[in-house]
């Protein structure tokens, strides 16, 4: 090792006097990613020169070295068991900048608008939160600055939160999503989290999609620059971390896109999750996985007793319109459903609720089977397998359930043509009259059951309060998600996707 970087270090001729750096994602403190992956290291140096990146801590590897192009110097190091903590050495010629205390661990990304940018000290019971901090030092947080790009930029433009062994003072600005997903994931894997926050309130989807993305949706770069126009954010927050080896992503957003190309939503946010997938397994030289896992919190409640139709319009397409995930559009995805969470007394909105726990740890069940392929870990909330018409309309579920009384949380569509039933059509309520461990029995209010042409699940804005919505899992952790299911041409038969 010691004659390879005497080597590499007499062959760097141009002096560098200053100008060796790390790009703006790297620091102390910071986690690079595990084996199997190799963690990139990247940086600035003056052009022409070599740059030697050396790791020294609780194991030694050979030197990595690098040509310095258009002022840029990158390396992939060999893979690194989880653990540390490692000091990570540049040098270039008489220069050396030197990151102290870095881990190796999984990267997760946590984007989307305000839900995921909803700090720590907002939630519910955060002073407990914050005191739990220091019981995780291995959890290292970072997050990138509010800023957009009408290009997509090669660096990060600002960084609001540099790499931080988490303490109280930061992190109870940070997201608490993101956190309390990355201890989630510290306690079941016992090895470092590095969690990257880059997210912006009220902002839609678009606005952090391609230019490739938005095409295979029919959309197109909007004209002028703010924060919700097309790409501004991939270019300036998202584009610039492509270089860096990740293990997933979580995501919390769709609100703004509740009146903003809401029927296209079915397309851009598959389109985006598969564009973000190829994108970093392309910048980070193949080491991020081309279908790193992906996961999603479907929309909260907003406003009680509305009636409009956006939320729970939004919160399918979150599902590519099938109504669960993983499924044949959205692979290797997972989701915390989080309607039966409503704070009608959040100081900060009603579409911002505290109870930020539950969703973290819904998403935490997703990423053990899903991230993790953990075997026989529920992380699904019951979806019907089997709707049958007779007398009654008979729902069978997919796994046992427990069930609560409701006279509406089901609605159906009649129609003697078969029709097609949308969100203009006549909605009205079929009450639960019975159920067992698996299944629950209906009945039509206004329409005999062979002309029920559709059938719907919790499709409202506020379908229920806390925690208490008809149909859970047995655990009664984890709620049946949304649903509307139409009916084949015959009478007993339905139109659903089957669970991959």
């Amino acid at each position: 090792m010691t004659v390879a970087f005497v080597v590499v270090l007499l062959a760097a001729l141009h002096s560098c006097d200053g100008k060796l750096s790390f790009a703006s994602y790297y620091g102390d403190h910071m986690v690079l990613q595990k084996s199997p992956q190799r963690a990139v290291l990247w940086g600035y140096a003056p052009e022409g020169s070599q740059v030697t990146v050396y790791l020294s801590g609780t194991t030694t590897q050979k030197v990595s070295s690098a040509p310095v192009t258009e002022g840029i110097w990158r390396v992939s190091l060999d893979p690194v068991d989880a653990g540390g903590p490692y000091n990570v050495t540049a040098l270039c010629q008489n220069s050396t900048h030197t990151l102290t205390d870095v881990l190796f661990g999984d990267i997760w990304l946590c984007g989307g608008q305000s839900n995921m940018h909803f700090q720590t000290s907002q939630i519910f019971n955060a002073s407990e939160e914050l005191a739990l901090s220091s019981r995780y030092p291995h959890v290292r947080t970072f997050m990138a600055a509010f800023r957009m790009s009408d290009s997509e930029l090669t660096d990060l433009m600002q960084v609001e939160l540099p790499w931080s062994v988490p303490a109280f003072d930061t992190l109870r600005k940070f997201s608490a999503v993101c956190w309390l997903f990355g201890r989630h994931m510290y306690d079941y894997l016992k090895y470092p989290i590095g969690l990257v926050e880059s997210c912006w309130g009220g902002t839609p989807v678009e606005a952090w999609s391609s230019s490739r993305a938005l095409k295979q949706c029919g959309l197109k770069l909007a004209g002028d620059s703010t924060k919700n126009n097309n790409s501004v954010l991939w270019n300036a927050m998202i584009h610039p971390l492509l270089n860096f080896s990740i293990y997933g992503a979580i995501w919390y957003q769709g609100e703004a896109n509740a009146h903003y190309h809401k029927d296209k939503y079915n397309c851009s946010f598959p389109a985006m999750v598969n564009d973000w997938r190829m994108a970093f397994h392309q910048g980070s030289g193949l080491q991020t996985a081309v279908d790193f896992p992906f996961g999603f919190v479907q929309l909260a409640t907003y406003q009680e007793n509305s009636t409009d139709d956006s939320f729970p319009e939004i919160r399918w397409h979150q599902t590519a319109d099938v109504g669960f995930v993983p499924n044949p559009r959205m692979k290797n995805t997972f989701m915390a459903v989080a309607f039966d969470l409503p704070d009608k007394t959040s100081p900060y909105g009603t579409i911002h609720p505290r109870d930020k726990q539950d969703v973290a740890h819904r998403l935490m069940l997703g990423a053990r089977a899903v991230a993790y392929g953990e075997k026989d870990v529920p992380f699904l909330g019951p979806f019907p397998n089997q709707i049958l018409s007779s007398d009654f309309i008979f729902v069978s579920y997919d796994q046992p359930i427990i069930v609560l009384p409701s006279k509406n949380i089901f609605e159906i569509c009649c129609s003697d043509t078969k029709a097609t039933c949308g969100p203009s059509s006549s909605w009205v309520p079929a009450a639960i009259m019975s159920w067992n461990r698996t299944s629950v029995q209906l009945k039509p209010s206004s329409c005999a059951p062979p002309d029920v042409a559709a059938l719907r699940y919790a499709w409202k804005d506020w379908p229920c309060e806390f925690k208490a919505c008809p149909v859970y899992s047995s655990s009664g952790i984890l709620p049946a998600p949304p649903f509307i299911l139409k009916r084949h041409t015959d009478t007993t038969t339905w139109k659903r996707s089957s669970r991959t």
